[in-house]
């Protein structure tokens, strides 16, 4: 019979073709148990049994349908407007959105996201469709929505696993702008409360006035949005808040570092204020979830309230607590050629529809609760 070899750290084993392929099955079992033996340690630490869940958010980057909606700025979303919106473009963003939204979180859990904000989402309309698209339908997640005065129609959601997360309250806080304009009426904050593994939770999911509007307006996102959750802690000293979205600013801008008080470390948190992983990722690792002029910045950001981190240190896992965060990449997510190769390959590129899927990459979170 042929032999073939096995290298070892001290000899070269000459054996069988069928001796090998055993050597290979033994070695892959191995291996596989060695893993599971090690997740188990994880999920089942000092006798403890965890139960994870993922939040994630994602800038679906202008998900219109092909319908004029009355009074809204729609108008290059739509057959015969700048963009040629039609029934085939959409259609494939629909596929392209969900395909992402329920790949989120599965590299850890096989269920996916449990929670999951989204911002750039015209109407209940589009939020339907999302849902009838074959891996929604079969994950059978729901959304939250509050029609918005957006001028374009944009707004925010909240898809959410009935099966994980129980919505109990929800309700759209207005944006106010602090020197009294109303020509420029723009997203609000979409406030929903509920249980999420028998712990109170509130979300709030935002989308911060654009880059094209001076940094205070943001300055004043901050401001209402730090307001709104020092109510509802005042209201309920339990509950636990996560403010996620597309900020529009960095982490180290003002908004978020000052008038949100969402801190760098985790020692820095006081109360009422707010861990922000995501200032690491961008300052300290050098990662983004969008491109600029060859930079990266990282707006899609989510953050946490003290009491979830305050069980970090010592792992004591008794209420829900920040486990780990990642950006998530995948390579049909970004450009592979071309002048924009290795950035998030968006639906359209100078005018032109790429089939693409948004200018933006989504952020993860996992939180883990003892059972």
């Amino acid at each position: 019979m042929p032999k073939t070899f096995i290298m070892s750290s001290k000899r070269v084993i000459f054996v069988s073709k069928k001796e090998a392929l055993y050597i290979y099955i033994m070695r892959k079992i191995c291996l596989t148990f060695a893993f599971l033996l090690a997740l188990s340690m994880v999920l089942f630490a000092q006798n403890r049994q965890l139960v994870c869940h993922s939040l994630a958010f994602y800038n679906l980057e202008n998900l219109f349908d092909t319908i004029h909606d009355a009074g809204k700025n729609d108008y290059d979303f739509l057959p015969g407007g700048s963009y040629q919106w039609d029934k085939q473009k959409y259609e494939h963003k629909l596929a392209n959105m969900s395909k992402v939204l329920c790949e989120l979180a599965t590299d850890k859990l096989p269920y996916g996201a449990s929670i999951i904000g989204v911002s750039e989402v015209e109407n209940k309309r589009v939020l339907n469709d999302l849902l009838k698209q074959p891996c929604m339908k079969e994950r059978g997640y729901k959304y939250v929505h509050v029609e918005g005065p957006d001028k374009r129609g944009i707004d925010c959601a909240l898809f959410y696993n009935p099966k994980a997360f129980t919505v109990e309250k929800y309700f759209l806080q207005p944006y106010v702008y602090e020197d009294g304009d109303t020509a420029h009426a723009t997203r609000g904050f979409l406030t929903v409360q509920g249980k999420l593994a028998g712990d109170d939770l509130t979300v709030i999911v935002c989308h911060w006035p654009s880059r094209g509007s001076e940094g205070i307006y943001r300055d004043w996102g901050g401001k209402q949005v730090r307001h709104l959750t020092d109510s509802i802690s005042a209201a309920n000293p339990k509950m636990h808040i996560v403010v996620m979205g597309d900020m529009n600013d960095d982490p180290d801008n003002t908004s978020m570092s000052q008038y949100l008080g969402a801190k760098r470390k985790e020692s820095e948190v006081g109360k009422g204020e707010f861990f922000n992983p995501w200032w690491e990722v961008l300052r300290g690792k050098g990662q983004g979830t969008l491109s600029y002029k060859g930079a990266w910045n990282l707006f899609d950001q989510i953050v946490f309230s003290k009491n979830m981190i305050d069980g970090r240190k010592g792992k004591d896992y008794k209420q829900l607590t920040l486990h780990s965060y990642q950006i998530f990449q995948r390579d049909y997510l970004m450009q592979q050629t071309g002048k924009y190769k290795g950035t998030p390959k968006r639906t359209s590129s100078s005018g032109v529809w790429i089939d693409g899927y948004s200018d933006h990459l989504p952020t993860v979170t996992y939180i883990v609760k003892e059972n």
